[in-house]
């Protein structure tokens, strides 16, 4: 069953219940009220006869002669009310000229309530199944009761009130259920509408294995618009995904090629003979185990941006960065020695140096900052200059890694830490990992990596570290 039915099943299914338990309450008011008002009238007119037989007759003579002098009733009757004197022991003694030669029924629990001397009220059944609302109200000479004044009235025009009345509430009801019904189907349409384009949308793009498409945006800021966005937003991630694993694919591909290739050439030097010759064997050898290494660091990469998207946790220790600034120092110029030839080398400083303390794993930092020179190494021209600052302020912990490079265009800065991410630049290129990586280690320790750059003028990239 579609949602859009279980939606308009359960709105009809509440209305339904409101509506009958409303008719229901109105019906039974409406019936109350009605039987409260006859029996007020009934009510009066019994009263008013009492109040007549006792201003007719004299106690005394009643108590002497045992006669009662009745006044005529007719005065007191209606078409619709009828009216009788009984005698204590259940005999008519008058009744008004409309019963005929009829009598109101004699019930034995009024005449036993009125013996009491209080007064009864009761519905009672003809055998024409009209119901008589009757009230009987007991005479009483001295305390002593000597008879009930009974008036009655048939329920029939109040009973057929209250058939036409509960007639309209059922087709009332039934009405605008069916009302109801349809006005909800056409709204959960119309509100499931932008769900089921989501759902075709969604399909269209998985057949078409098209991740570029695009949900229409509703003008309406709701639950589906920003269904929609957020739907927009997951495609444009995924596809964002999608062609970084194309990337990371091709260029671990184009990377692995190239030290795949060596090591294979110089294994076939060595099967050709190169093996004798000392000279020969160790180039071979150090150009096989260069190879290896290059490798060996890109599994390291790839698998340390695995580990960081299953939320890998840092052994976070006290860290004192004026200290560890000093060894990446150190091996910064070893890799300068090894990157450029004498003369041409790039040179490294040490810049602003305060003292410093945070909390932090100290491999990562210091991997992250050789990542920054290592970058730095790669678009530096020989003879440019590379600076390693730390600075202290307040809270945070800044160390900067400055260069004179070639700079970063402008177009290309916001994507510079997206992964396997590289710029179409000419020089020495890596994979595309390295930053990415430095900025996780950044986020990990709570920190953020920025970065200023001008073409032409170089590039600072600077760490931020809670102290």
């Amino acid at each position: 069953m579609s949602i859009r039915i279980r939606l308009t099943l359960g709105y009809v299914g509440v209305l339904t219940a409101i509506l009958i338990v409303f008719s229901a309450v109105v019906y039974t008011s409406l019936s109350f009220s009605l039987l409260r008002a006859v029996d007020r009238t009934l009510q009066d007119r019994a009263a008013q006869v009492g109040s007549v037989i006792a201003a007719q007759n004299d106690p005394l003579t009643v108590l002497r002669t045992g006669l009662i002098d009745l006044p005529a009733l007719d005065v007191f009757s209606t078409p619709a009310a009828y009216i009788q004197v009984v005698r204590g022991d259940g005999s008519v003694a008058r009744r008004s000229q409309n019963l005929g030669d009829q009598r109101l029924p004699l019930d034995a629990d009024l005449l036993a309530v009125n013996l009491r001397n209080q007064p009864a009220l009761k519905t009672l059944v003809l055998e024409n199944g009209v119901r008589l609302r009757m009230v009987s109200v007991p005479i009483s000479v001295a305390g002593q009761v000597v008879g009930a004044v009974q008036v009655g009235q048939p329920l029939t025009d109040l009973d057929a009130a209250l058939k036409r009345v509960l007639v309209l509430l059922m087709v009332g009801t039934l009405v605008t259920i069916i009302a109801a019904g349809g006005v909800g189907l056409l709204m959960s349409w119309l509100s499931l509408r932008p769900i089921d384009r989501i759902t075709q949308t969604a399909g269209r793009i998985v057949r078409a294995q098209d991740l570029g498409r695009r949900l229409p945006v509703p003008t309406t800021d709701d639950e589906v618009g920003r269904l929609v966005s957020t739907f927009n937003a997951m495609l444009e991630r995924l596809d964002r995904l999608f062609q970084a694993q194309q990337r990371l694919g091709a260029d671990v591909s184009h990377e692995l090629r190239t030290p795949l290739t060596t090591i294979r050439g110089n294994v076939d030097l060595l099967r050709r003979g190169a093996a004798t010759d000392p000279t020969e064997l160790a180039l071979a050898l150090e150009a096989i185990e260069g190879e290896v290494d290059r490798m060996n660091r890109l599994v390291a990469d790839l698998l340390l941006l695995a580990q960081a998207e299953a939320d890998m946790k840092l052994e976070k220790q006290p860290v004192e960065l004026d200290t560890l600034i000093l060894q990446v120092y150190r091996q910064a110029q070893l890799m300068s020695a090894t990157h450029f030839p004498i003369g041409e080398r790039v040179s490294i400083h040490l810049g602003h140096e305060d003292q410093a303390v945070v909390e932090g794993d100290p491999d990562r930092i210091k991997q992250l900052l050789l990542n920054l020179i290592d970058n730095a190494l790669k678009y530096t021209p020989p003879g440019g200059q590379i600076t390693i600052s730390l600075y202290r302020d307040q809270d945070w912990v800044r160390v900067s890694v400055e260069d004179t490079g070639v700079g970063i265009p402008s177009d290309v800065l916001p994507h510079i830490f997206d992964r396997f991410y590289r710029a179409q630049r000419k020089g020495r290129k890596g994979v595309g990992l390295g930053l990415s990586i430095a900025r996780w280690i950044a986020e990990a320790h709570n920190g953020r990596l920025t970065v200023e750059s001008q073409v032409g003028q170089g590039t600072t990239f600077t760490l931020w570290l809670p102290t």
